[in-house]
């Protein structure tokens, strides 16, 4: 189950480069990857009629925007990003910190080695 590389993301602002939307610009809101398609903020506004309920007891038609093909794209700014989920911040802290703790190890590695010698 290997993770799809794609060259947009959440949040970038990305303008259209093919396609009837040629020239249109906006911010990913989401991304199928396995489809290779993303929604774009303001683009390719689709009509969706919305049935009768209670929460609607009229029925409606409500636009949204539909997906388009990730090739059809490219990034015009990288939005702000979130540290990475594995840590990216926290594996620098991380490797300062145990410094300490390596060379600590290291000189009582050498402590024991210098008792044993004159032991014998």
């Amino acid at each position: 189950m290997n993770r799809i590389k794609l060259h947009v993301r959440k949040g970038d602002q990305v303008e259209v480069i093919a396609g009837n939307h040629k020239g249109s610009t906006g911010k990913v809101l989401d991304i199928f990857a396995r489809k290779q398609r993303v929604v774009i903020e303001g683009v390719r506004m689709i009509k969706k009629h919305m049935r009768k309920s209670q929460d609607n007891p009229q029925g409606s038609i409500a636009e949204r925007e539909g997906p388009i093909h990730i090739s059809n794209v490219k990034v015009v700014e990288r939005g702000e990003r979130a540290e990475d989920k594995k840590g990216g911040a926290k594996k620098s802290a991380k490797g300062k910190a145990d410094a300490p703790k390596a060379a600590a190890k290291k000189a009582s590695r050498k402590t024991k080695g210098a008792k044993q010698a004159t032991e014998e």
